[in-house]
């Protein structure tokens, strides 16, 4: 995982958006389009919001890349679902560009959208909207005979996804006979049968009781540890966009307020906004070793464990303090970055003051 970005991608294809958004709009309104003519397609929002109009979206600019997980947050009403609807073209945009792949999504043929949808992208809303009469396996198949794949190939990789998602000994249940855990799981593999290369998920968990949502959200990582997808992901909650992504962005209103990797939302809210969802945030459940590790320097006297750089700080809390020799921090291959003494980790869990940006790279990501 390269934590200066939140991705896994190394090679030069890879550093190229796979989602990118460019002030994008969308405005409700029944005068929208003739505000827009005698603007010359200039927004002026007040001017817009004075004539009754209500910005779903408002000036977004975003990147995504391949292998990273995005979750988009906010309450009720901030714009998080109005913004994956434009990117998947479920809506129209009022303004702006979005580009999949490097392609322009809004100058695509009817056509070209299916075969986008077809073939790129999966996607997975709160209504696990499941064919009551289908068992969970025809299910999982459907999307795959809707492209023209044959019954005996589609029933295959339908098996597949059941044996991913852990749902083997079910596959001749109907939806009415899981619980909605497992509902979920069925939405989860119908999406992934196609192979998408992007995963739009709209609060795929909200409606699941929290014993169920945290073991979805254990799945979930799981799958994506395996398939390493480039996701949209849509939530109300904090706890949850800390816990699964690479970056956040935090929405109201409809403007993105700020979007970037947990890590620093907690540590640098940007607005007030920001810091009202990070004040009761336990910093141990969000920085990294990365961020509060120190410089190597003159230290010659390490201890036998060593710890990832991207371990979350409570995974490796009670070791660190149960060493009275620092504990190296080391990269994928093992190389040494920094190290960690028991009074950094102390002061994560205990003290009471934000920290200071550290000399080595505190802006690393999850």
């Amino acid at each position: 995982m390269n934590t200066e970005t939140g991705t896994n991608a190394t090679s030069d294809n890879d550093i190229k958006p796979v989602i990118k958004c460019d002030s994008l709009y969308k405005i409700f309104g029944e005068n929208i389009d003739d505000l827009m003519r005698k603007s010359n397609g200039q927004i002026d929002v007040e001017k817009f919001r004075q004539a009754g109009c209500i910005f779903g979206v408002n000036n977004a600019s975003f990147e995504v890349r391949k292998g990273e997980m995005l979750i988009v947050m906010g309450l009720s009403g901030s714009g998080k679902s109005t913004l994956l609807r434009c990117i998947s073209k479920l809506t129209d945009s009022t303004a702006g560009n979005i580009f999949i792949d490097g392609e322009d999504l809004l100058a695509m043929t009817p056509k070209e959208l299916i075969e986008l949808r077809r073939n790129k992208m999966g996607m997975v809303f709160q209504s696990f909207a499941l064919l009551p009469h289908k068992t969970v396996l025809e299910n999982i198949a459907f999307p795959l005979q809707v492209k023209g794949t044959s019954t005996k190939d589609s029933m295959k990789r339908a098996m597949e996804m059941i044996h991913l998602v852990d749902l083997s000994g079910r596959e001749n249940y109907f939806p009415r006979q899981l619980s909605g855990g497992q509902q979920q799981r069925v939405g989860i593999a119908r999406s992934l049968a196609v192979e998408p290369d992007i995963w739009f998920l709209d609060e795929p968990f909200s409606a699941l009781d929290p014993l169920i949502r945290k073991e979805m959200q254990d799945e979930f990582l799981r799958l994506q540890g395996i398939l390493n997808k480039t996701i949209l992901f849509v939530t109300h909650d904090f706890d949850e966009a800390l816990r699964l992504a690479d970056r956040i962005a935090i929405m109201k209103d409809g403007v993105i307020e700020q979007c970037d990797t947990p890590a620093n939302i907690v540590l640098h809210p940007a607005t007030d906004y920001v810091a009202k969802f990070t004040n009761d945030v336990p910093r141990e459940r969000v920085l990294t070793c990365k961020n509060v590790m120190e410089e190597v320097g003159n230290t010659t006297e390490f201890s036998d464990i060593r710890v990832p750089h991207n371990a979350i700080i409570e995974t490796v809390a009670e070791a660190v303090l149960n060493e009275p020799k620092p504990v190296t921090v080391v990269d994928d291959n093992n190389n040494i970055l920094g190290i960690l003494h028991r009074k950094s980790v102390i002061h994560v869990l205990f003290g009471r003051d934000k920290p200071a940006p550290l000399s080595v790279n505190t802006a690393a990501g999850k």
